[in-house]
């Protein structure tokens, strides 16, 4: 293929080219959290009137939470992490590798084990060397773990704002367990319907919790009572009797009959 200015580039060395960039943002990124925790061991945030140094980075720096919380925590423990840090530096495992490995730490600094947890980030990805570190925490302080996971739970929090047009904006927080919950129940809806599917994933995603609020709606019953006489419009037959009420919440919340429709029953009598 070609790129800039028309230069043919294959794919092996746009590979290779991507591997030696990795490693130069690892790298920054290494750099950037060890001056992130030399600036939290001084007042500056508090000066400038943050409430923390998480809070100054990820409003200064354009970072979430999350990101600035991370790097803060490979900083400060720089000095605890001297195996994994030398293998990031050699391209075994990446930055992302080394933010799970400083949470495991602070998690349980006592019963900390870099060399096999680094065994472990040698052959899986980020995102599959975080259960694997989860599983240790849990084996190293099994009570913590379940306290840290209660007061995930306790949490947990949603909050709906409306807009002036009726619109609504979502913001929340789900433990682990809640999270992929509800990760499980909207990922089947939130398939491409075909082709001509346009849809981007977070569009599908938000239509399926639309589809999946809807779907557990009480369904209106309507009941009709009529005589066999005006079933059959014979003249001079008497009305039928209608009663139109909700059912009692189902215990089992699943996929039901969208807004809009209802039971009818006609029953003769």
């Amino acid at each position: 293929m070609t790129v800039g200015c028309g230069v043919a580039v294959s794919g092996e060395l746009l590979g290779y080219k991507l591997i030696g960039l990795r490693m130069a943002i690892d790298s920054l990124e290494l750099e950037f959290a060890q001056t992130a925790a030399d600036f939290a061991r001084t007042n500056e945030y508090d000066e400038q009137g943050s409430t923390s140094p998480i809070d100054w980075i990820r409003h200064t720096c354009h970072m979430t939470s999350v990101t600035a919380a991370a790097c803060l925590a490979v900083g400060k423990n720089l000095q605890r992490l001297p195996e994994s840090i030398q293998a990031m530096k050699s391209g075994e495992v990446g930055f992302a590798h080394l933010t799970v490995m400083a949470r495991t730490l602070n998690a349980v600094p006592d019963r900390f084990q870099e060399g096999r947890l680094l065994e472990q980030a040698r052959e899986n990805s980020p995102g599959k060397f975080h259960p694997i570190c989860r599983h240790f925490r849990h084996a190293a302080d099994p009570k913590g773990y379940a306290a840290e996971q209660a007061e995930q739970v306790e949490n947990r929090s949603l909050h709906l704002s409306m807009w002036e047009d009726g619109s609504y904006i979502l913001n929340g927080y789900l433990d682990a367990v809640g999270g992929a919950a509800v990760r499980t129940a909207l990922e089947p809806l939130a398939r491409k319907s075909g082709e001509d599917d346009t849809r981007e994933l977070d569009r599908r995603l938000a239509d399926a919790l639309v589809e999946l609020a809807e779907g557990s709606m009480q369904r209106p019953q309507i009941q009709v009572t009529s005589s066999v006489e005006t079933l059959l419009g014979l003249a001079g037959a008497p009305a039928a009797e209608m009663d139109f009420s909700l059912p009692s919440p189902p215990r089992n919340h699943g996929a039901g009959t969208p807004v809009g429709r209802s039971d009818s029953r006609v029953t003769a009598a």
